[in-house]
């Protein structure tokens, strides 16, 4: 690609609520641009877009995928974004790169959750989007309702372009507003158009729509406006630029229509997006962190500037090796060359320099600013670089991840599969920086955390399909503690004959609560040298390692106060062994006299939800034994937030799913540790030993 084409590349990226029709969509854009020989079908698992096998399974997308058409002297990059819950993610780091979006809202479904999270993300980048009503050839759809829809659940100004002739199964073609011409759609998939007369019957809402359109278009420049004020006509071309400068400020947002299965609209939204998205030349300048002073520092786009690139997205493969995903922001790269990567200062040796088109690559000599690319098997590396000038290290401003809220114990099948879980499952992590990956330090578990159930039930395949790693996922224990409420003072002693040296120590305690959050304290009182100043460190080493272990049901001891005050010794079979013994015997002898109790983790827990299921999702929390806290209006609909005990969420993903049929999502976070009501306590005493006894078998 040469070097003054930049002005010619437009990056979008396809995204709105799962089941939408992105990627039929995306498939009919690669089809009328000719990038493939034939209309692609998601359903029938031949999608170009949707490759992964876990994709294919499932019907859905799973992870960003990259192609890219030839259009009217234009290149456009095409990003095909996931509209789940559990993969969205994926989506708001794609946004980090593009410099316009499609959002797509199913004509059936209207407004969902993902819809109006991805619409946030797109009004606070300021990134120039266009709405596309999709499936209006499907049963029950009515585009009037659902561009209603559109306005009230975005709480946006929208603007149609274009109106459907025909509904439903008669769907024939449209009325283009800014022309005020009908068009007829191509029986044959090619997503041609012939020009057809505006029915009888929507000549006065065409109408009507466009003088709303000029309307909006009027208010893009003062120029415009006042020309409208003063009843003149506004022309082609003046509306043309007003659409332009509109969409490109944010201050205008058109609606489209289209039937991507059948390839209706495809070549109009690829008319639109040369005409009316910025190039890359065309956007503001990006913020930078200078790695020196943390300055913010701003980078325009730039042909021949200095070059800075971010690395986006990295995706493993076992064969190929390590694709690192990058979009040029100012100056270029040329194959067979050296990359600085600014952010950990290190050089790189890179070969070609790839295009990406589904899973497949092409290789290309040079990447310009505003290119979307990939390099294979650099050693250094990952999602979250930056390519750029060495001795002048500037760091992307890149975005938060989403905090993992469902988690699992993960156990390797096999010893093979354990030597191999580690070197896996950092390949995954680097290809997926919302997984988490932990050993957990109470209760010995390697734990895997991610966005949903469905986020991790992938991982798990794609560890076996590209590592040949596998391993089963079970509900990991929960990390209780152990605490007291009552006070004792006891005598912990040890003595022990059996001929020859024998072992003493005698020591008196006293057992305390102390503050919640407080942890250990141990206080020396003793006077008069009862016990030897070299043997107190090992009463509080036997209390110490007791307390690790457990005493009522084998869980840490935690915000306790111990005082040894009194004791004894002997000259000879003293030991600092028989005062570990010792201390660890009064501590467990004492612990149970002081109205010991256990504590569970509470989670503050935030559930976004429609309107209508908030009574539901309410006594769903009060089932859970949470405290519901308040409620307010979200993005998506209702936040509810609450405390619950993280014992009550384990399988939350899940059940949130199925009572709101995927139109709910939460985050959760660890905040305190409560008192486990006594009821339950016994339960939990009882599972630990059957546990201990599992174990010890």
């Amino acid at each position: 690609m040469k070097k003054n084409e930049s002005k010619q590349i437009r990056n979008i990226a396809i995204t709105g609520h799962g089941k939408s029709g992105k990627t039929s969509l995306s498939e009919a854009l690669l089809y009328s641009g000719k990038s493939t020989d034939r209309l692609c079908k998601v359903d029938n698992g031949e999608s170009v877009l949707d490759f992964e096998p876990e994709e294919k399974d499932r019907h859905m997308t799973i992870m960003s995928a990259f192609h890219h058409v030839s259009w009217k002297k234009a290149t456009i990059n095409i990003i095909d974004t996931p509209g789940d819950a559990n993969f969205v993610a994926d989506t708001y780091n794609s946004l980090q790169v593009v410099d316009g979006a499609v959002l797509v809202v199913d004509a059936s479904s209207g407004v969902q959750l993902i819809t109006e999270k991805v619409w946030q993300r797109l009004r606070e980048n300021k990134i120039p989007s266009i709405i596309v009503i999709n499936k209006l050839d499907r049963e029950h759809t009515d585009f009037y309702k659902v561009f209603e829809n559109i306005k009230t659940g975005l709480k946006a100004r929208v603007t149609p372009l274009q109106i459907p002739i025909g509904s439903q199964a008669n769907l024939k073609g449209f009325v283009d507003l800014v022309k005020l011409k009908g068009y007829a759609y191509a029986a044959d998939d090619s997503g041609n158009t012939t020009d057809c007369d505006i029915p009888a019957d929507l000549q006065a809402k065409a109408e009507e729509l466009r003088m709303q359109l000029i309307e909006d278009v009027a208010e893009s420049s003062e120029e415009l406006m006042e020309k409208y004020l003063d009843g003149q006509e506004l022309s082609d071309d003046e509306i043309a630029g007003g659409i332009k400068a509109g969409v490109q400020s944010g201050s205008f947002v058109g609606v489209l229509c289209a039937a991507g299965i059948k390839n209706y609209g495809a070549k109009q939204l690829m008319d639109f997006v040369v005409q009316f998205f910025p190039s890359p030349l065309e956007r503001p300048a990006i913020q930078a962190i200078d790695a020196k002073s943390g300055d913010v520092k701003e980078i325009a786009p730039s042909e021949d500037g200095p070059l800075f690139a971010y690395v986006f997205k990295t995706i493993a493969d076992p064969y190929a090796g390590k694709l690192t995903i990058f979009r040029v922001f100012s100056g270029s790269l040329t194959a067979d060359s050296t990359v600085y990567n600014a952010k950990k200062r290190v050089k790189e040796k890179i070969g070609s320099i790839l295009q990406l088109e589904g899973k497949a690559q092409k290789p290309i000599d040079v990447a310009v600013a505003g290119d979307i690319v990939a390099l294979a098997k650099l050693r250094e590396t990952t999602t979250g670089d930056t390519f750029g000038v060495e001795g002048k290290e500037l760091n992307f401003k890149c975005i938060e991840h989403v905090r993992p809220v469902t988690s699992y114990a993960i156990v390797p099948r096999s010893r093979s599969d354990e030597d191999k879980m580690a070197g896996a499952f950092a390949r995954l992590l680097e290809e997926d920086p919302t997984l988490v990956m932990k050993r957990d330090d109470q209760t010995y578990e390697f734990i895997l955390s991610g966005v949903g159930q469905s986020h991790l039930d992938v991982t798990v395949a794609k560890m076996k399909r590209k590592f040949g790693v596998e391993i089963d996922m079970q509900l990991p224990r929960i990390a209780y503690q152990e605490t007291i409420k009552g006070k004792t003072r006891v005598q912990g002693k040890h003595k022990k004959q059996t001929g020859g040296r024998g072992q003493f120590a005698d020591t008196w305690i006293q057992i305390e609560p102390n503050t919640r959050g407080g942890g250990f304290e141990f206080v020396d009182k003793i006077v008069g040298g009862a016990i030897p100043r070299n043997y107190i460190p090992a009463v509080e080493k036997g209390i110490v390692n007791q307390m690790k272990k457990g005493i009522i049901a084998g869980y840490p001891i935690v915000d306790v106060r111990v005082l040894l005050d009194d004791g004894g010794y002997h000259d000879v079979d003293s030991s600092d062994m028989a005062f570990q013994i010792a201390g660890s015997k009064g501590f467990k002898k004492g612990f149970v006299e002081c109205s010991p109790i256990l504590l569970e983790p509470i989670m503050t827990v935030e559930v976004t939800v429609p309107e209508d299921m908030t009574g539901d999702i309410m006594g769903d929390m009060n089932s859970r034994r949470g405290r519901v806290l308040g409620m307010e209006q979200s993005v998506g609909g209702q936040l509810i937030k609450a405390m619950v005990p993280l014992s009550e969420m384990q399988r939350y993903s899940v059940e949130l799913t199925s009572m709101t049929s995927g139109r709910g999502m939460f985050t959760m976070e660890f905040d305190h540790y409560e008192e486990v009501p006594q009821h339950l306590v016994q339960k939990i005493i009882a599972a630990s030993k059957h546990g201990e006894d599992e174990e010890e078998e």
